[in-house]
């Protein structure tokens, strides 16, 4: 089992006296900011003149800065920019900034796993990665209780990487939940893999594909958004808060049968046999050269791709559904 951390095992002190520089004031740099503040730590903000972001940052009561001043003013370097952004940002306004003794800190390993970053050997680099967006760390912050977290050494130039990314979590009451210990590698792999497999291209397909499977079969769209889609959110609730076994207990015995004999039909050997694929892609690196260089020239599949989902017809009829459910309604 996993070796867990909790209040008892960081002291916040360690990076009381530093200063931590928070590059991109996105929804999870926003809700680490604010968190670090208030736990007392000095921090600096660099977001871009111009956006809305930058402008938050201020309202916020932070003085927004480039990421060049930030990192030269940073003993604790945290980036939080966009995975195939980092690595632009590092060579052109962090690297040479970055004196022995200081630290960078991720909340993603993608690019020190993919090698888009190669930190001096002269500086701690560690990864403090809540399990939940920027706003839940914040709102469980200000209820006292916190968002469990993975924290993982990539490089321990000082001696005291661990306990400074452990003071980290705990500055933003991670550390009231649990701390999780991993590596950058193992988190980035099961983090990618999730996401492709699972949580957003698993599921995705999944459901335009039972919606294509009813309309061809001549049912009404509306139905068929609706037992599709709009109900997953029922069944991922009850996963979440009382596991796979506790959903199934949770619905109606005919659901629950259903689930029981004909689920394997869907996920079949031949799926889990294209799942194993699919990490052997993202543990090589094939993946993250791809969509390296689908960045580099302008994301012209990515475009292309979102564009085709864009037009399905579960979007079509799904926002006109959704017109129906006011409590959807932000």
């Amino acid at each position: 089992m996993a070796k867990v951390y909790y209040d008892a095992d960081a002291d916040l002190n360690l990076i009381k006296d530093k200063t931590i520089a928070i590059i991109g004031y996105g929804i999870q740099g926003r809700g680490q900011a604010m968190c670090l503040r208030d736990s007392g730590c000095h921090v600096v903000v660099s977001e871009m003149p111009g956006t809305p972001n930058f402008e938050l940052a201020k309202q916020d009561g932070f003085t927004p800065v480039s990421a060049d001043e930030a990192a030269k003013a940073g003993d604790i370097i945290q980036i939080l920019t966009q995975d195939h952004v980092q690595g632009k940002v590092y060579k052109e306004d962090i690297k040479s900034n970055l004196k022995k003794g200081k630290a960078l800190c991720f909340s993603h390993g993608f690019n020190i796993r993919f090698k888009q970053i190669k930190p001096p050997k002269n500086v701690d680099v560690f990864m403090v990665a809540p399990k939940g967006p920027g706003a839940l760390v914040r709102r469980m912050y200000e209820e006292g209780k916190g968002v469990p977290s993975l924290i993982a050494v990539f490089q321990d130039a000082t001696g005291g990487a661990k306990q400074l990314a452990l003071a980290y979590a705990k500055a933003i009451k991670a550390t009231t939940a649990g701390v999780i210990e991993t590596t950058f590698a193992e988190e980035t792999e099961t983090d990618l893999f999730g996401e492709q497999a699972v949580l957003c291209g698993g599921v995705s397909e999944l459901i335009k594909a039972g919606f294509d499977t009813l309309i061809e079969a001549g049912y009404q769209p509306e139905i068929a958004y609706f037992e599709v889609l709009h109900e997953l959110k029922l069944i991922t609730d009850l996963i979440q808060e009382t596991g796979i076994s506790g959903m199934r207990r949770r619905v109606s015995n005919t659901a629950c049968y259903g689930d029981l004999t004909r689920g394997p039909r869907i996920i079949t050997l031949k799926t889990r046999k294209e799942m194993k694929k699919i990490l052997k892609e993202i543990k090589s690196g094939k993946f993250a050269r791809e969509w390296i260089k689908e960045n580099e020239n302008g994301r012209p599949n990515f475009n292309k791709l979102i564009t085709e989902g864009d037009n399905h017809l579960i979007e079509k009829v799904g926002k006109e559904l959704r017109e129906m459910m006011p409590w959807m309604r932000k």
